[in-house]
C-alpha cells in the first residue's frame, strides 16, 4: 500500500516575490493551465486585495481540478474574523481553499505585531474556525515557525496546535528565513507530531537559503509531513523556494519514495516536465538554468570521451534516470576533449551513422578540434557542430550564399536635442538558380531614443525575406546571446553563441572572428540553415 503525498504550488503568490518577476493576468492563467495538467493538488493563485492584479485574476480564474486557493492572513487583534477588512477581500474570492499565514515565532508576535502572545493564539484559532464555518478548507501557514521552535518551542507548538484544534485540514510548518537544515528538520517535524498533530494534516514550506529547500522538504517527508509547499523552477524570495520540478521526479523515480508514496502527478504527465520548466522562464524572458536537476540543457550532457564511450554500451553507467522519463534529452557534445566514441554517439543522434573505422570520423574530429584552437565551442552549439559533419560528409544541402551585408549604427542628436541610436541593416542573398535578393531592417521608433542594436538589425535583415523559405524560419527566436573574447591584446578573437527557439525545439550556434558581427553574423545564419535542414527543407 502506498501512502498519498499532496503537492501545493505557491508560484502564483510566493514565487512572484521574485526580484523582477511580476506576472500578468494572461500570464497567470497560463501557468494555473500548465500547473492543473501537471496533477498538482492545490494552486494558490495570490492574495486578493494586495493588489490589482491578483484580484482581477481571482475574478477571472480559471476553473481547475486542482483545489483553487486563495492566500491571506489572519485577523488582526482587537477585532473578529468576521469584521476584519483584508481577511473579508480574502473571502470574496470564494476559493474552496484559503491559506492563511500566522506568527509562530514570539519574537516576531511581540516585536512586528506588537501584540501578546495570548492575542496572536487568538487570532490563529479565531481566523482558522472561520474559514470552517464559512466551509472554506482552511490551511495554516506558520511562519518562521522552525525559528520559533528552537527559541521557544512550548510557543511555537501551542500556535500550530491552536489552527489545527480550530479545524485547518492542512498546518504547514515554514522555514521562513531559510536558514534550518535537514537534520533539524525532521526532528522538528517528529516533535510536532508527537505534540499531536497528525502528520496527514502536516505540510511543509522550505526556502532555499542554504542550498536544502528540497532535501528539507523530504527530510519532513521522512519525519511524517504530507504535504509538500513550492514552486516551479525554484521561484521565490531571496534564494528562492523549494522546487517542485526537481521535487516531483525524485518522489516518483526515485527510492524509497517511488514504492512508499503516490502522488497527483500521471506518469504520462512526468513527461512534460521539462516543457513546463522552460514555460516558464519563455514566461519570465529567462534563460533557462542548463545545470537544473533532470530538466536542464546540461542534465544528460556527457562530454568526456569515457562517458560517451559507455553511454554507448549502456546509458545507466552515467545516467540516475532515463531523461526521456522527464521530457529532456541526451546529449553528447563535441569538443577538443572529444574521442570517436563521442563523435559516433552525436552523429547517431542526428541520425547520422558512421561504422566504427570509417575515415570520416577522424576527418571531422580534426576538423572540430582544428576549429575549436581558432575559439569555437562545439561542446555549447551543437547546431554548428552538425553542420560542420554533414559539410564534410557531403550531405550540407545549398540553400542559399550571402553576398554581402552591411550593417550601420549611428547616435546622434534628434530635433529635440536628444540623443538617438539607432541601427540599420542590409543583407544580399543568392539562391542556387542565380536570383539575388537584398533585404533591409531600419529601426522605426526613433521615439524611444534607442534600438536593440546592430546584432538584431542583421537579424532582422536577414530573417526579413527568405523567399521560398520564410514559412519555415519565421517562428524561430533568439532567446539568449553570449559573447567570450577568447584571445587578448591585438588578435583578440570573439565568441558568440546564440541560443535559438522555433516554440517546439531548442538549438545553439557558434560564430568566432575578430569582429563581433561578423561573429555573430555567421552563428545568426548556421542557425537558420539548420532550422531548414531540420525541417527536411528541400533547396529552392
Amino acid at each position: 500500500m502506498t501512502e498519498r503525498l499532496y503537492l501545493f504550488d505557491t508560484t502564483l503568490r510566493d514565487g512572484q516575490q521574485t526580484q523582477g518577476v511580476q506576472f500578468s493576468t494572461p500570464e497567470k492563467m497560463a501557468i494555473a493551465k500548465s500547473l492543473d495538467e501537471l496533477g498538482i493538488d492545490y494552486i494558490e493563485g495570490g492574495w486578493p486585495g494586495a493588489n490589482p492584479t491578483d484580484s482581477e485574476f481571482f475574478h477571472v480564474r480559471p476553473q481547475t481540478r486542482a483545489t483553487f486557493t486563495a492566500f491571506g492572513m489572519t485577523k488582526r487583534a482587537g477585532r473578529s474574523a468576521e469584521n476584519d477588512d483584508v481577511l473579508a477581500q480574502v473571502m470574496q474570492a470564494e476559493t474552496p481553499a484559503v491559506c492563511l499565514v500566522g506568527k509562530t515565532h514570539d519574537f516576531h508576535v511581540t516585536t512586528a505585531l506588537g501584540i501578546t502572545l495570548e492575542e496572536n493564539l487568538e487570532n490563529i484559532s479565531a481566523s482558522v474556525a472561520y474559514l470552517k464555518r464559512e466551509n472554506r478548507e482552511p490551511l495554516f501557514d506558520a511562519e518562521h515557525f522552525f525559528d520559533g521552535y528552537k527559541a521557544n518551542p512550548d510557543y511555537a507548538l501551542s500556535c500550530v496546535l491552536a489552527a489545527y484544534e480550530a479545524g485547518a485540514r492542512w498546518v504547514v510548518l515554514c522555514d521562513t528565513n531559510g536558514g534550518t537544515l535537514p537534520k533539524e528538520v525532521e526532528a522538528i517535524t517528529r516533535a510536532v507530531i508527537d505534540a499531536g498533530i497528525p502528520g496527514d494534516h502536516l505540510g511543509i514550506h522550505t526556502h532555499n537559503d542554504t542550498g536544502n529547500a528540497v532535501a528539507n522538504s523530504l527530510a519532513a517527508v521522512d519525519a511524517g509531513a504530507r504535504q509538500i509547499q513550492g514552486t516551479l523552477n525554484g521561484l521565490g524570495e531571496r534564494c528562492g523556494n523549494a522546487n517542485l520540478i526537481t521535487i516531483i521526479p525524485t518522489l516518483m523515480l526515485k527510492e524509497p519514495y517511488k514504492s512508499v508514496y503516490e502522488i497527483g502527478v500521471p506518469q504520462e504527465a512526468l513527461i512534460s516536465l521539462t516543457r513546463v520548466s522552460r514555460q516558464l522562464d519563455d514566461i519570465l524572458n529567462r534563460v533557462p538554468t542548463k545545470s537544473a536537476p533532470y530538466v536542464g540543457g546540461s542534465a544528460f550532457v556527457h562530454k568526456a570521451g569515457l562517458h560517451a564511450s559507455a553511454i554507448l554500451k549502456d546509458p545507466t553507467t552515467y545516467e540516475h534516470i532515463d531523461p526521456a522519463l522527464v521530457g529532456n534529452e541526451r546529449v553528447v557534445p563535441m569538443s577538443n576533449q572529444a574521442g570517436q566514441s563521442n563523435l559516433r554517439a552525436r552523429l547517431q543522434a542526428v541520425g547520422i551513422a558512421l561504422e566504427k573505422g570509417d575515415p570520416h570520423l577522424s576527418e571531422i574530429l580534426d576538423a572540430v578540434k582544428a576549429r575549436e584552437d581558432q575559439g569555437y565551442a562545439y561542446d555549447s552549439a551543437e547546431a554548428s557542430f552538425e553542420l560542420v559533419a554533414r559539410g564534410i560528409l557531403g550531405t550540407l544541402p545549398n540553400y542559399f550564399d550571402v553576398e554581402r551585408y552591411r550593417v550601420i549604427s549611428e547616435r546622434r542628436r534628434n530635433a529635440k536635442g536628444r540623443i538617438v541610436v539607432e541601427s540599420e541593416a542590409m543583407v544580399t542573398v543568392r539562391y542556387p538558380d542565380g536570383v539575388e535578393k537584398t533585404s533591409f531592417f531600419k529601426n522605426e521608433h526613433p521615439q524611444e531614443m534607442s534600438d536593440d542594436g546592430p546584432v538584431n538589425a542583421i537579424w532582422l535583415a536577414l530573417q526579413a525575406d527568405l523567399g521560398p523559405y520564410q514559412a519555415s524560419i519565421e517562428p524561430v527566436k533568439l532567446t539568449d546571446f553570449k559573447v567570450r573574447i577568447t584571445q587578448g591584446g591585438i588578435e583578440a578573437v570573439t565568441r558568440v553563441i546564440i541560443d535559438f527557439t522555433d516554440g517546439e525545439k531548442r538549438w545553439s550556434t557558434v560564430g568566432v572572428s575578430s569582429n563581433i558581427v561578423d561573429a555573430s553574423f555567421a552563428a545568426l545564419l548556421d542557425a537558420l540553415v539548420w532550422k531548414l535542414l531540420d525541417d527536411g527543407v528541400r533547396p529552392a
